[in-house]
């Protein structure tokens, strides 16, 4: 990507160094979440990029579309031992966490109020 990594996610300060991945835990925990959201038809499709500094698992609503959501796991600058994980809405930050488990709390299902009959 030829983009600056301030140009993709203002609100992060990042270490734009070093090969940053998901594991296979933080993975299946990203997929446990986009295959809900996949089967109830809000979302269509994922891709994944590694930019220096940064993982981002992307989600889109229609396939010839910007990301919807993206999921960012970076190193904070300056600290190059423990990751953070971000959830964005397009440029907007919703959510900052030190664990994944947190920062996917931004999808968790909200109640809906039901008319009575």
């Amino acid at each position: 990507m030829s983009l600056r990594l301030s140009a993709l996610f203002p609100d992060l300060r990042v270490q734009a160094r070093g090969r940053v991945t998901f594991s296979r835990a933080e993975l299946s925990r990203i997929l446990n979440v986009y295959s809900v959201r996949v089967a109830s038809g809000e979302w269509k499709d994922y891709a994944i990029d590694h930019v220096p500094g940064l993982a981002v698992f992307s989600i889109f609503r229609h396939t010839l579309e910007r990301p919807f959501h993206s999921i960012v796991k970076f190193r904070q600058a300056g600290d190059r031992r423990s990751y953070e994980y971000a959830v964005f809405q397009g440029p907007r930050l919703l959510r900052r966490a030190d664990e994944l488990v947190n920062a996917l709390k931004v999808f968790d299902k909200r109640l809906k109020l039901v008319a009575k009959n």
